[in-house]
């Protein structure tokens, strides 16, 4: 009689298969085309985990993201079920990686799709499971809900295992990953045939009817927040500050994946320790009724700065430029006002402000636009020393319109970067020279008389 299956991680294919044969475990192949109708979460679940297992870009992708390991052979199921552990759940996917006829590394996968969200009692049964087969060491959550970084999960476990980690993808970073290696770039999808089902899956992914959507509308409490910074009262609810700082953070990742699938690079947003970031942006909103992030594009001139303001309700966008070190201050500001003027956009113009970083002093120099002249003109402008330029953008902005203020915000972010900074140019010190014959000759000359 088979005994019963008590591990994943270290356990033979072969004896793996047996458990299936026997009945021990059930499950189905992933079909790029399943038989289920459109919409349909695991139909989603196939025609993804299919895509995994045959484009080897996406799979690399995928796996770098999760940390599982990409040598070996990937093995891509649905629908599993441990009958000897929990007959009555079933494991939306499934993938085992097998090096030497070994299982080296295991992945539990639980679908969602349109306003379905992950539940703790259910990834709960899969984390019960995950320690039943002596700890398969990650589960991956996808959903139409947005978390600030994949190494977060919508869902807090208490006491949870350091051997089992949680990672979630929304539905939007799965198609920006995807979309990524379609562009002409160093991680483009060389195979020809290949190339062709990464469109067709896309094609499926962006057919509202798979139930994947992306982030359209901030939260309930987002709007609670405006209306009530806007009525002076105080911010005491941390629930709804929370909520409300949680809403940003989606639309920050939102507007990461817009620009990384316009752009055709990856966008990144502010790297730091969550809980860390959560408790500084508590204290700023409750005090100066403002949240920022700052949004890293490879090639770039600076991060672009983004930021809100309840009070005002504006947005506020800006970059950093820096200017040619090794000129005078008067031929630094010429320089980043020739850059300007090629500018051809009025309406933005207007609403550009520009800031001179002085070194050693944490005052600025600040001029609209319109006036830009008056930096020429500002007292003792010749002994400041210039050290960069901030690039301002503000617009006012309806925060208590939650859809009209996501659409504001990202129509915003695309008008900055296409107007103002994808042409921008940034002054880097140059190489150093190798000093003539003559001239090294000369330095090396005393240092041979004091020998003598």
């Amino acid at each position: 009689m088979i005994k019963k299956i008590n591990k994943l991680v270290g356990l033979k294919k072969t004896d793996f298969d047996e458990y299936v044969e026997n009945g021990k475990i059930t499950l189905s192949e992933a079909r790029l085309i399943p038989l289920l109708k459109t919409g349909d979460e695991m139909a989603l679940t196939s025609i993804l985990m299919s895509s995994i297992r045959l484009v080897k870009e996406f799979r690399y992708q995928v796996f770098k993201e999760i940390q599982l390991k990409r040598s070996g052979k990937a093995y891509c199921y649905t629908e599993v079920c441990f009958k000897d552990i929990d007959k009555d759940s079933r494991l939306d996917g499934l993938i085992l990686i097998v090096i030497s006829g070994i299982i080296q590394d295991a992945l539990f996968i639980e679908v969602k799709n349109g306003k379905d969200l992950i539940k703790i009692d259910q990834i709960m049964k899969y984390y019960k499971i995950a320690q039943a087969l002596n700890n398969v060491p990650k589960i991956l959550t996808i959903s139409n809900e947005f978390v600030a970084d994949s190494s977060q999960s919508p869902i807090l476990i208490k006491n949870q295992s350091k051997k089992i980690s949680l990672y979630h993808f929304s539905w939007t970073y799965v198609k920006t990953l995807a979309q990524l290696l379609l562009f002409d770039n160093d991680d483009n999808i060389k195979d020809e045939d290949q190339i062709e089902i990464m469109k067709e899956v896309m094609c499926y992914l962006d057919d509202e009817r798979s139930g994947v959507s992306g982030f359209h509308r901030m939260s309930p409490v987002w709007k609670e927040v405006a209306e009530k910074v806007k009525g002076q009262q105080a911010l005491s609810d941390e629930k709804v500050l929370i909520g409300a700082i949680t809403s940003w953070y989606q639309e920050e990742k939102d507007m990461t994946l817009m620009l990384s699938r316009k752009l055709g690079v990856l966008v990144k947003s502010d790297v730091e320790n969550p809980k860390n970031k959560l408790n500084r942006d508590i204290k700023r909103l409750k005090k100066d009724h403002c949240l920022s992030t700052k949004l890293r594009i490879r090639g770039a001139v600076s991060d672009i700065k983004v930021s809100v303001d309840f009070e005002r309700r504006t947005i506020a966008m800006s970059v950093n430029v820096r200017p040619p070190l090794n000129k005078g201050v008067i031929a630094r500001i010429t320089w980043i006002k020739n850059q300007l003027e090629k500018i051809n956009n009025q309406s933005f113009l207007e609403r550009l402000y520009i800031d001179a970083d002085i070194k050693y002093t944490a005052n600025s120099i600040r001029y609209k636009y319109a006036n830009f002249d008056k930096f020429y003109e500002h007292d003792n402008i010749k002994n400041k020393d210039i050290i960069g330029f901030d690039l301002d953008v503000i617009k006012s902005a309806k925060f208590t319109q939650v859809s009209s203020f996501v659409k504001e915000i990202e129509d915003m972010l695309l008008d900055y970067y296409k107007i103002i900074v994808q042409d921008l140019k940034t002054w880097e010190k140059p190489a150093p020279k190798l000093q003539p014959k003559k001239e090294i000759e000369a330095l090396e000359k005393p240092e041979e008389q004091l020998k003598q």
